[in-house]
């Protein structure tokens, strides 16, 4: 198993992450997206809203071309005691072309996809404050 029981159902409760890319000349990109877990194949997809062009926007070409990114998730869960909470999966992101709207659909997203689509596959999780305390680290590689 990719995730933890709890870091699913974490994702699947959180309506907004950041996708960090790299661009032409190493340059970093980081753009907020909607989180999309995929039971099916244990990934983070990434749909743009159709009608929306996501093949090509910067965040599609950066991936397209760099494929090592980074997904970011977190909120706080109380603030008195201050306690956040948060995911980071850096991972290879496959971009696809086609078949988006099939995949939002399957995987039950919120709004309907454009055609084109990223599907992130964890190489590391880093978490705090989801199966530990917030401000302890549980990092892994994963397959």
């Amino acid at each position: 198993m990719t995730f933890t029981p709890n870091e699913i159902e974490y994702l699947n409760g959180q309506l907004l992450g950041r996708l960090a890319t790299v661009g032409p000349g190493g340059r970093p990109h980081i753009t907020p997206v909607g989180v999309f877990y995929d039971p099916q194949t244990q990934t983070i997809v990434i749909g743009g809203h159709a009608g929306t062009d996501m093949a090509g926007s910067k965040k599609f070409r950066d991936a397209e071309r760099h494929p090592e990114v980074a997904f970011a998730v977190d909120d706080l869960a109380s603030v008195d005691p201050w306690t956040p909470r948060g995911i980071e999966i850096r991972g290879h992101a496959e971009t696809h072309t086609t078949g988006g709207e099939e995949v939002g659909e399957r995987i039950g997203a919120n709004m309907p996809f454009d055609s084109a689509w990223i599907r992130i596959r964890p190489r590391r999780i880093l978490a705090r404050g989801i199966d530990t305390d917030s401000f302890e680290l549980s990092a892994r590689d994963v397959a």
